[in-house]
């Protein structure tokens, strides 16, 4: 189970070293190895080549072996975030909203997932219609999934003021989906304008700012790492609707009546969330 535990952990941190391993191994290749390369995909105009043209031409089995990897094991961790929510490893999703949240986010990052394996399987020089649309739907799915996740993480933090991890990976997230949205949204226009070397600079600073969201997965990981013993796990308020009680809780419960009116100890009290109320402010 330890190991388990551990390798939950470490999931966005394999995805964003593969991710960041990948776009550096791609880049320095084109600027030292090949000096520059002009590539039959680039067009007239343009000097700076884009992610997509290296990935089209020698390196293409790398492109798709790091594709694939990065956003596998970020599927596993949001796979990881749900499933350690729902063991009381991390604060749990309780109310109908957060849930739905959380399952839009799962089901966007799939879109981006397909969207992201296939851009890399059909590449540009080959099929550069069906390589736009993949494209497109890498980087709309994963915003989509990032809005989702910071919109979740927005109404645990108001219910869980105390826990400052989730109003950090909000603000996180939140400045990935300004950020990243900006500097799409200049890529689409001045590759639709003809300045193609801008656009694949910006197409390589995208790419690179997504590596710095998939490593703030670790983040929200971390607090799993002090709940392996059930007696540490976060325990769902009565009438939640889960039907399930910790150790903990069953202790409390058949404990002597005698004992309601004495001090609790602080190794049996539910963590803070449990004795206040929602937060008014985030």
């Amino acid at each position: 189970m330890r190991i388990f535990s551990f390798w939950v952990q470490v999931l966005p941190v394999i995805s964003g070293v593969v991710w960041l391993g990948m776009l550096l191994s791609m880049l320095l290749y084109w600027i030292i190895h090949t000096d520059r390369q002009r590539y039959s995909s680039m067009a007239d105009r343009q000097s700076i080549a884009y992610i997509s043209d290296v990935g089209a031409s020698t390196l293409k089995p790398l492109f798709i072996a790091g594709c694939a990897v990065t956003v596998v094991f970020l599927d596993l961790s949001f796979l990881a975030d749900l499933w350690l929510r729902h063991r009381g490893r991390l604060v749990p999703n309780m109310s109908t909203g957060e849930k739905v949240l959380k399952a839009l986010t799962i089901v966007f990052a799939l879109v981006g997932t397909v969207g992201l394996i296939c851009l890399a399987v059909f590449d540009t020089a080959r099929h550069p219609s069906l390589h736009r649309v993949f494209l497109g739907l890498f980087i709309v799915g994963y915003l989509l999934s990032a809005v989702f996740i910071c919109w979740e993480y927005q109404r645990l933090g108001i219910k869980y003021r105390e826990h400052r991890v989730l109003r950090v990976s909000f603000w996180v997230k939140l400045a990935f989906i300004l950020v990243e949205a900006a500097i799409a949204i200049a890529f689409a226009v001045t590759m639709r304008s003809g300045n193609p070397d801008v656009a694949a600079v910006l197409e390589w600073v995208v790419a690179f700012v997504f590596s710095f969201y998939v490593f703030s997965f670790a983040i929200d990981l971390w607090p799993a790492v002090r709940t392996k013993h059930h007696a540490r796990r976060f325990q769902k308020p009565a009438g939640s609707g889960s039907g399930s009680t910790s150790p903990r809780a069953a202790d409390d419960d058949d404990s002597n009546l005698e004992m309601a009116g004495a001090p609790v100890a602080d190794a049996q009290q539910y963590p803070r969330y449990m004795a206040q109320g929602p937060s008014s402010n985030f």
